[in-house]
């Protein structure tokens, strides 16, 4: 069973589409979940297309519809710039978190995550999942950004998109490493401190808490937290605190 986690009766069968930033999460909180008979695992660069994301999402909802025996296609994901925004419910309902991104998930609740934005409005949020993919702020990340923008630009350019990068980084100062007890936290701990290191930010390792995860991996889905959209609907996202609301395609 999912650690700390007690089940009264047996979870709904789905199929599971999630972000590659939490696949050492779901691996640790639904490594005997025989529920999920399906999974999805999609690629941390989508956050940088919200059109191809929601592109390759929607063609994973639709190749659902061929399973039978399920009763929701949950995505592992927050509107991450409105990338899920217009997804349509096939055959079977969608079920999403009400989050903005997923630090909102590593928190445990959105309340808890914009009470920390408001109390620290130049942090940066790091965790496992980034760091691996060097999707973060820091030395490397700059360095494998060069390489990167060094096969399409000039030299010239190449530094003036490096320290345009860089700059952006300037409204922080306080890096926030975020984990739910994967194996690897500890490593990842040390990796972001070493990155505000290298910028001259302080360090801040914040425990997160598992529980909007794992209820959303387990079926545990009330309507406060979670935003359901039943076969033929669309995706919305809502201005107010919801996040998500339904409607027609």
């Amino acid at each position: 069973m999912a650690q700390g986690l007690k089940i009264t009766s047996s979870p709904e069968r789905i199929a599971l589409l999630y972000c590659s930033v939490f696949e050492d999460e779901i691996a640790l909180y639904a490594a005997d979940a025989d529920h999920i008979v399906a999974r999805s695992k999609f690629d941390i660069g989508l956050h940088d297309r919200p059109d191809s994301m929601r592109a390759k999402l929607q063609a994973a909802v639709d190749e659902c519809d061929a399973i039978d025996d399920i009763a929701a296609v949950v995505l592992v994901y927050g509107l991450c710039g409105r990338g899920t925004a217009g997804l349509r419910a096939g055959r079977h309902k969608l079920v999403i978190t009400r989050a903005h991104d997923c630090m909102t998930l590593f928190m445990g609740s959105k309340e808890r995550y914009a009470a920390k934005q408001a109390a620290c409005p130049n942090c940066y949020f790091y965790t496992p999942g980034w760091n691996r993919a060097r999707r973060v702020p820091g030395p490397e990340r700059l360095a494998a950004l060069r390489e990167e923008l060094a096969q399409r630009f000039d030299a010239d350019e190449v530094d003036y998109l490096v320290e345009t990068e860089r700059a952006a980084w300037a409204a922080h100062g306080h890096a926030v490493y975020l984990e739910l007890g994967t194996a690897d936290a500890a490593k990842e701990a040390d990796y972001a401190r070493r990155c505000a290191d290298g910028l001259g930010w302080t360090f801040e390792h914040m425990a997160g808490d598992p529980t909007l995860l794992r209820d959303l991996l387990w079926g545990r889905w009330d309507d406060a937290r979670y935003q359901t959209i039943e076969p033929s609907q669309s995706l919305l996202h809502s201005v107010n605190t919801g996040i998500f609301k339904s409607g027609k395609p």
